[in-house]
């Protein structure tokens, strides 16, 4: 025995809950989705400095004799080995970080320390954050004679 008027579909709420939790499960899906955009981004700056900083710790051990931590003349040409790794040092960090980013390279004992820093702030979502990568390696000359 069926009862008078009754219904055989889905009400009006029904549908709106429904569509109301469709809505909070893609809005969630797009924050994920911007979050992964802005920690990617994040993860190749950081990729591109490791990879200056070894072209950079490369070229000073291919020429050791050279003093990488003064700095590099900042006109004219680059006449030495010396000065054109580090004008194209300069460059990279420019390229790669915009420019605020900044490198430095310091020598102590046989130890080089290099440090590039850029503005992240596009991961960090402030307005200022800086990020720095160091790489500090032991550069030494074997002497002559050694097996």
């Amino acid at each position: 025995m069926t009862v008078a008027g009754a219904q055989g579909g889905m009400t009006l709420i029904e549908v709106l809950v429904a569509l109301l939790i469709l809505t909070a499960g893609l809005l969630g899906a797009a924050a994920v989705q911007l979050n992964a955009l802005k920690y990617t981004d994040s993860s190749l700056m950081s990729s591109q400095a490791s990879f200056i900083a070894y072209d950079m710790l490369d070229r000073i051990r291919a020429n050791v004799a050279a003093d990488y931590s003064l700095p590099a003349p900042t006109s004219g040409l680059q006449v030495s080995a010396r000065n054109q790794d580090l004008a194209d040092f300069n460059d990279h960090i420019r390229q790669f970080g915009g420019p605020s980013a900044r490198g430095s390279i310091s020598h102590a004992q046989g130890l080089y320390s290099i440090t590039i820093t850029w503005d992240d702030a596009r991961a960090a979502g402030t307005a200022d954050a800086q990020r720095s990568l160091v790489l500090s390696s032991r550069v030494a000359v074997e002497p002559q004679g050694t097996p």
